[in-house]
């Protein structure tokens, strides 16, 4: 059978922080760098049957960045101990005992290690463009051989492609995965989606819905909690996660029929659901995840007024007019 490895070298990292090598972050444009590579092999039909991570800091978000523009799901990540090493050996270990089910393997971690696997198993060295390094921050890598991993030998490998971050177009293709059109974020950040937090205050027919509001990143203006639809996640159990994120709530839905709305952001349309919650607890200021955002009940009536995204503030209203409407009813 036909094996395919691809080796990824880790985004470009912050030496700037106080941080041990272990814990050091990427940098933003090695964040973006990793996103662009997984956007060019969800774009080359190179998305991995199995991927083995670095537990490092920078090489397990390199993994997360790259699989989400992939349109797959984090959980396939396996983080392996043994990757973070700067000798080869771990390394191919690693790749032997990867199973026969896995066709194309996909290996995230670090130089030397990467450059020496690469020699090792082609037999040679290939020389690298000038003026940059053989593997560079977020370089892929793609190798081939016949037979099984477990009897995998030097110089077994045949080099297919070296991919440098450097060489590919800007932006992301639009729409996912191939599209013509380029945009500024992954494909994935144009679907989002949101919770009103609701409850009811008052007694029988007199009672009304108040929502609960939280502050922007900045806190410079009101929101409701929203995010990217994570690959693998329903918008619903992506917005819950938001809720337990930024407003430190846990909530159950209301109404399972979300309001869909869209709002420009990253230069292009934006589509959104929001749905309606129940919040079932608040955690402890202590507790939050995200303290330094504010929260706000405030009555249904003024939720248009205090929020600063117009489309979502209509959206809103719509949905707890809807939800009065079944309050009715029943």
């Amino acid at each position: 059978m036909r094996r395919e490895l691809l080796l990824m070298r880790h985004g470009k990292s912050g030496w700037s922080v106080a941080a041990d090598d272990f814990h050091r972050p990427l940098k933003e444009r090695g964040k973006r760098g990793a996103q662009r590579m997984g956007a060019w092999l969800a774009q080359e039909t190179l998305v991995p049957d199995a991927i083995l991570s670095s537990p490092a800091l920078r090489a397990r978000a390199t993994a997360e960045k790259c699989v989400k523009s992939m349109g797959l799901s984090v959980d396939m990540i396996e983080l392996k101990p043994a990757l973070y090493c700067e000798d080869e050996a771990p390394l191919l270990r690693t790749v032997r005992a990867c199973p026969d089910s896995v066709q194309r393997l996909m290996i995230i971690g670090h130089n030397p290690a990467l450059e020496d696997a690469l020699v090792w198993l082609t037999g040679k060295r290939p020389r690298p463009p000038k003026e940059t390094k053989l593997l560079p921050t977020a370089a892929v890598v793609k190798l081939t051989f016949e037979g099984r991993w477990e009897d995998l030998r030097s110089g077994q490998m045949s080099l297919e492609v070296i991919q440098r971050v450097r060489a590919l177009p800007d932006g992301f293709p639009w729409p996912f995965p191939a599209g013509e059109e380029r945009r500024e974020r992954p494909a994935y950040y144009y679907r989002q989606s949101a919770v009103l937090p609701c409850r009811l205050q008052g007694e029988g027919d007199d009672a009304q819905w108040e929502v609960l509001l939280i502050g922007s990143s900045s806190n410079r203006h009101w929101s409701l909690p929203k995010g990217i639809v994570e690959p693998g996640m329903s918008p619903l159990e992506s917005a819950l996660e938001e809720a337990r994120e930024e407003a430190g709530i846990e909530a159950e839905a209301l109404d399972h029929a979300a309001l869909e709305f869209s709002y420009e952001k990253w230069g292009a349309p934006v589509e959104a659901s929001l749905h309606a919650v129940r919040v079932v607890h608040e955690q402890e200021e202590s507790e939050r995840e995200e303290p330094h955002r504010s929260r706000r009940w405030v009555a249904a009536e003024v939720v248009p007024s205090l929020l600063k995204n117009h489309e979502m503030g209509h959206a809103a209203m719509a949905l707890l007019a809807r939800l009065d409407q079944s309050r009715q009813a029943t």
